[in-house]
C-alpha cells in the first residue's frame, strides 16, 4: 500500500494554506500514528485535545492511502464540519484528487414516489398546480416542501430553507423499514436516497453519523458502499450508539403505520385483519405505559409479553392479508416491507436474546419499548474490528473505551497527542469545595448564590450547564431577579440550538442556562465566554435502564468500570466547551465539592485538561478581573 514516507511533508503543505495560527505538533503526530495504523491494518484510539486539527490529521493519511475511507461522526456539526470546511479545503490544497461524498440513512432524503401518492402526478413530474394538498397550513408546507423538491439536486432535508413540521416530512419521506428497493419502486429511476448511495458508492471518503454506521453493522454490511478504512470521530459515543442500534425500538406507532397502508390494499372479505391490528396497538400501548422510564424483567412481563405476541401474530397476518390483497403496487411493496421488518422485530423482542436490557421511554400516549445490547464488545470485534483497520479519535477517550468496544490490544495503539492551546496559562480549574454535597437539601440554595457570585465576577460571559431540566429552570428562576438587567440570562428553551448560541455570542454580559444537549459541540471562542460551570459531577443516572443493566454485569467493580469513566468524559467534554482558541482565557467552575473530597476524585481531574487549580473564589474573582481589565471590559455590578 502506498503510504507517503514523510506525512509532515504533507500535512505542512496542506496547514500552509490555512490562516496563519498556532503550531500544532500533535496534529503531525496524529497524522503519522495514522498512516502507520493504515499500512499495518491496526487500530489506533487517539485523545486529540482541542485544538489538534484532528480532522485534517486523519483525513490527509487515510485518502494518501488510497483506500476507500468512511468517516462517522456523533453529532451533524461535525459531519457538516467535514463536508463543508475540511474536505473541499483539502480537495483544494492537498494535490491529491479525490471524491467525496455524504450519506444519510433514508428518511433523510424526500421519496419521489410518496410524493406523488400525495401530490398526484406522473413518472416524470409532479403536477403541483393541480394537486389535492389539502387545506391550511400543512397543505401549505407539504406544496413548498414539493416545488423545492421539484429543483433540488439531492433531495436532502437539511437543505430545505426552513424546517418543515415532522408530520408533513412523513408523508413524503419513507424509512430503510418502509422502502421495498430501488428496483421495486416505480419511481427508482427518480430516487434522491439511491442517488446519494450512488455517489457514496463512487467516492474516496464518504461521511456519514455513527448511528448509519452501526445501522450498516446491524445488516450484515448492506447499508454503506464497501470499504476498506473506517473513522471514528467523537469516538466516545461509540458505545452506546452501538448498544441501541444493534437493538430496536417497538411501539403501537408501528402498528397503527402499517395499518394505515395496508388498509386501502386489503381485500373486503380480510378487513376484519386490519381492524385487529389496530386493537393490537391499542392493547401494546396499554401494556407499555406503566413500565414508562422503568426496565423490563428478562421475559418482559406477563402484559407486556401478551402484547408484544398478540402484535407479532397480527403483523403476520396483516403481511399475508396484502400480498393477496390487490391495489398501488409500490403502496404494497411498502406495506410488505415494512410489515416484514416489524414481524422480525416482535419476534426479536419476545424471544429476548441474552446479554439484551428492554425498558420503556416515551410519553404516556406514545410509549416506547427498547431493546439494546449490553456489552457490544463481542458484536464490534466479529463484525468490525476483526476486518477493517480503524482510527477512533475524540478530544475525550475513556480510560476503557479499547476494552469496551472490543479491540484487540496486541492489534491496537492508543496515542494522546494533547492540545496546543496554554491551559496551564489561560484556563483556571475551581472547585466550590465549601458548597454542601448536593446529595443534602441545602445544596440547592448555596450553589445558586455560589453561581450568583461567579456570574458577576465574569461580566455575565457564562455557559452554565446542568445535568438536569429541572436543576436549569431553578437556577435560571432564582438568578433572574437577583442579577441585574445588564447581566442577562438565556435558557436552553428560549430559542432553537444555533439561534441560542448566536445571541449567546453576540452579547457578551449574556449567560446561557443549558442542560445536557450542550456539554458537548458548543464552540464559542473569544471573550464572550469566559466561564463554564457545572452544576455538578454528571454521573449517570442510578435508574438509566441501559446502564443498570451494565453496573449488574460489572458486579463490584461497576462503579469504577461503568459510572466514573462516563462522568469523567462528560465532564471534561462539558469543560472542554471553554478554551476554543489560543487566545481564550476563562474559568471551569465545578460546583460539586466532590470534585475536591471524594477518592475518586483524581480520575476526574485527570480527564481534564491541565489547567491551574483552585478551592478559592477569590482566586477566581482576581483571575476573572485581570481577563475582563485584558479584553477592555468592566463588570457589571458588585463583585
Amino acid at each position: 500500500m502506498p503510504i507517503p514516507e514523510d506525512v509532515a511533508v504533507a500535512m505542512a503543505k496542506v496547514t500552509s494554506a490555512l490562516p496563519a495560527g498556532e503550531d500544532r505538533p500533535g496534529q503531525v503526530e496524529m497524522a503519522r500514528a495514522v498512516a502507520a495504523t493504515l499500512e499495518d491494518d491496526g487500530h489506533l484510539v487517539v485523545q486529540a485535545g482541542t485544538g489538534t486539527g484532528k480532522s485534517l490529521a486523519y483525513l490527509v493519511p487515510a485518502i494518501l492511502s488510497g483506500r476507500k475511507v468512511v468517516v462517522a461522526t456523533a453529532t451533524r456539526a461535525l459531519q457538516d464540519q467535514l463536508a463543508t470546511k475540511d474536505l473541499p479545503f483539502l480537495a483544494r490544497h492537498l494535490g491529491e484528487p479525490f471524491e467525496f461524498a455524504v450519506l444519510k440513512g433514508r428518511s433523510n432524503y424526500l421519496c419521489w414516489q410518496r410524493a406523488k401518492e400525495v401530490a398526484g402526478g406522473d413518472d416524470e413530474q409532479l403536477s403541483f398546480e393541480s394537486a389535492d394538498l389539502g387545506v391550511g397550513e400543512l397543505g401549505r408546507e407539504v406544496e413548498a416542501v414539493l416545488k423545492w423538491a421539484g429543483t433540488s439536486a439531492t433531495g436532502d432535508r437539511a437543505e430545505l430553507p426552513f424546517e418543515p413540521r415532522a408530520k408533513v416530512w412523513a408523508a413524503l419521506s419513507v424509512s430503510a423499514r418502509e422502502c421495498p428497493g430501488v428496483n421495486e419502486c416505480p419511481s427508482g429511476r427518480m430516487c434522491f436516497a439511491d442517488a446519494a448511495r450512488q455517489r457514496s458508492a463512487q467516492a474516496d471518503v464518504v461521511v456519514v453519523n455513527t448511528h448509519l454506521y452501526c445501522t450498516h453493522l446491524a445488516s450484515d454490511g448492506y447499508v454503506l458502499p464497501e470499504h476498506d478504512v473506517v473513522v471514528f470521530d467523537e469516538a466516545h459515543e461509540l458505545e452506546d450508539v452501538a448498544a441501541t442500534s444493534l437493538g430496536l425500538e417497538l411501539g403501537a406507532g408501528r402498528l397503527k403505520a402499517l395499518a394505515r397502508t395496508a388498509r386501502p390494499l386489503v381485500a373486503g372479505d380480510e378487513s376484519g385483519v386490519i381492524e385487529d391490528l389496530d386493537s393490537a396497538a391499542a392493547r401494546l400501548e396499554e401494556a407499555l405505559v406503566p413500565w414508562r422510564g422503568r426496565r423490563l424483567p428478562g421475559d418482559l412481563g406477563e402484559d407486556v409479553a401478551g402484547a408484544v405476541a398478540l402484535a407479532g401474530e397480527r403483523t403476520r397476518r396483516a403481511v399475508a392479508a396484502v400480498r393477496k390483497g390487490e391495489g398501488d403496487a409500490a403502496r404494497k411493496a411498502r406495506a410488505v416491507q415494512s410489515g416484514g421488518h416489524l414481524a422480525g422485530d416482535l419476534a426479536l423482542a419476545a424471544a429476548m436474546p441474552e446479554g439484551h436490557v428492554a425498558w420503556v421511554e416515551g410519553p404516556a400516549h406514545a410509549p416506547v419499548l427498547k431493546v439494546a445490547a449490553v456489552d457490544v464488545a463481542a458484536v464490534l470485534a466479529e463484525r468490525l474490528w476483526r476486518h477493517l483497520p480503524a482510527v477512533l479519535t475524540s478530544a475525550t477517550v475513556p480510560a476503557n473505551l479499547v476494552e469496551r468496544l472490543g479491540i484487540d490490544t496486541d492489534t491496537s495503539e492508543q496515542l494522546d497527542v494533547g492540545s496546543p492551546f496554554p491551559y496551564a496559562d489561560n484556563a483556571l480549574l475551581y472547585c466550590a469545595a465549601s458548597l454542601p454535597d448536593p446529595r443534602r437539601p441545602e445544596y440547592e440554595a448555596a450553589m445558586h448564590d455560589e453561581l450568583e457570585a461567579l456570574i458577576r465576577a465574569a461580566g455575565g460571559r457564562t455557559l452554565a450547564l446542568f445535568t438536569s431540566w429541572r436543576a436549569m429552570e431553578a437556577a435560571a428562576a432564582a438568578l433572574a431577579d437577583r442579577l441585574p438587567a445588564a447581566l442577562p440570562i438565556l435558557t436552553q428553551s428560549d430559542l432553537p440550538k444555533s439561534a441560542l448560541v448566536e445571541a449567546f455570542s453576540a452579547h457578551q454580559p449574556t449567560s446561557l442556562f443549558a442542560t445536557m444537549g450542550f456539554w458537548q459541540g458548543i464552540d464559542v471562542p473569544g471573550p464572550s465566554l469566559s466561564m463554564v460551570t457545572l452544576d455538578r459531577i454528571p454521573f449517570p443516572r442510578p435508574d438509566e435502564p441501559l446502564t443498570q443493566a451494565r453496573r449488574d454485569k460489572a458486579g463490584a467493580g461497576a462503579f469504577r468500570l461503568v459510572d466514573l469513566p462516563r462522568a469523567a468524559t462528560l465532564l471534561a467534554q462539558g469543560a472542554g466547551r471553554l478554551i476554543r482558541s489560543a487566545t481564550d482565557r476563562g474559568v471551569v467552575a465545578v460546583l460539586d465539592p466532590r470534585l475536591a473530597t471524594a477518592t475518586y476524585r483524581w480520575d476526574l481531574v485527570r480527564a481534564l485538561p491541565p489547567m491551574r487549580r483552585t478551592k478559592h473564589r477569590v482566586e477566581v474573582e482576581s483571575f476573572l478581573a485581570a481577563g475582563l481589565v485584558e479584553a477592555g471590559t468592566v463588570a457589571t455590578g458588585p463583585v
